[in-house]
């Protein structure tokens, strides 16, 4: 809580909370969710863990050249990274999930987090796919929520270093050696020598993490599941949005969750409050849906996201004895020293 991040967290929230319910009375949209068919929830929720489950398939393709692990016993801990995100800031619970996997695993926690950043940088191209397939849509809806207008422009710089970050991990993994050579370069010029070696470790055990890079088609088969898991989460808001009295199209919702998760990567308080909501509330109106309405819809859409998979994650790191100790100790960035 003393952390500065966290404080600047909370009042990123703030400033996108206000900015996602100014000129809203809370009264229109307390209305819309009482009168709100949640049953059509569950079918929602249910798409949310296929989506995971995909994740977690992608994740084990990626640690296949490391360790092959089956991908119901990678679930759980997939599931526990989840839970650490929406508890703690600044992603935290990538490294929890890392964490976890070398507690059951032995996997090298560099290794491993190599594997969750390239995850990222398929997230982020598949939501930018997103974007720019509807940005013709995009150009047509009008707002004056803030968001709209500078989307488009978003969106190409997001591209560009999205692209720049695959393009370097793929030589990187394409080229260990090369890769390596200069990065041992830097690491002795720029780091004091006690720190050398354990940096250089650090640093092999990470483009370890990178093998499953090396093929186009294994570029080519994490492409096609991070499209799935995204397709799935997109089903996921049109069951939602059955609950609520309005409709648009499935395209409009592809390209809403494109958005949401996009501006979810700035810094905010933990469980992605106010980033996930204001834009996703600025798209909805664009196309022409209530405020009230679309406050309400991303609200229950954000609760049905967060509340099940966090309950689930506790669950399962309770059965692996795991506690607030261990959540701490990642959380402050203190973990044991790694393995391997």
């Amino acid at each position: 809580m003393k952390r500065w991040q966290f404080w600047l967290g909370i009042g990123i929230s703030l400033i996108f909370l206000y900015i996602a319910l100014r000129g809203l009375r809370i009264v229109d949209v307390w209305d819309v969710l009482k009168t709100a068919n949640y049953w059509w929830l569950i079918p929602g929720i249910g798409m949310y863990f296929l989506a995971v489950w995909a994740r977690t398939w992608r994740w084990r393709y990626l640690l296949k050249p490391i360790k092959l692990i089956p991908t119901q016993r990678l679930f759980p801990t997939v599931v526990i990274g989840y839970m650490g995100n929406n508890i703690y800031p600044a992603r935290i619970g990538e490294v929890l999930r890392s964490y976890v996997l070398r507690q059951d695993e032995d996997v090298p926690m560099s290794a491993s987090l190599a594997t969750i950043i390239v995850e990222r940088i398929f997230d982020g191209v598949v939501m930018l796919g997103f974007v720019f397939l509807n940005l013709p849509r995009l150009a047509g809806m009008s707002g004056d929520s803030g968001f709209i207008g500078t989307i488009q422009t978003l969106a190409v710089y997001g591209a560009a270093l999205f692209a720049a970050a695959l393009i370097f991990f793929l030589l990187a993994a394409m080229y260990p050696q090369p890769i390596f050579r200069a990065s041992k370069v830097l690491i002795e010029r720029l780091l004091p020598e006690r720190y050398q070696q354990k940096t250089l470790g650090l640093a092999e055990r990470f483009m370890e993490g990178l093998k499953a890079l090396r093929s186009p088609a294994s570029v080519l088969i994490v492409f096609l599941i991070s499209l799935l898991v995204w397709l799935l989460e997109s089903a996921k808001y049109w069951f939602v949005m059955q609950a609520f009295p309005f409709q648009v199209d499935f395209f409009t919702l592809m390209l809403m969750n494109g958005i949401v998760n996009l501006a979810t990567t700035i810094p905010s308080a933990p469980g992605y409050v106010g980033t996930f909501d204001a834009p996703g509330i600025a798209v909805l109106k664009a196309a022409g849906v209530a405020g009230a309405v679309a406050a309400a819809y991303t609200i229950a859409l954000h609760a049905a996201l967060w509340l099940p998979v966090t309950l689930l994650g506790f669950y399962y790191l309770a059965r692996k004895g795991l506690g607030w100790t261990d959540m701490q100790a990642v959380g402050n960035r203190e973990p044991r020293a790694e393995a391997g």
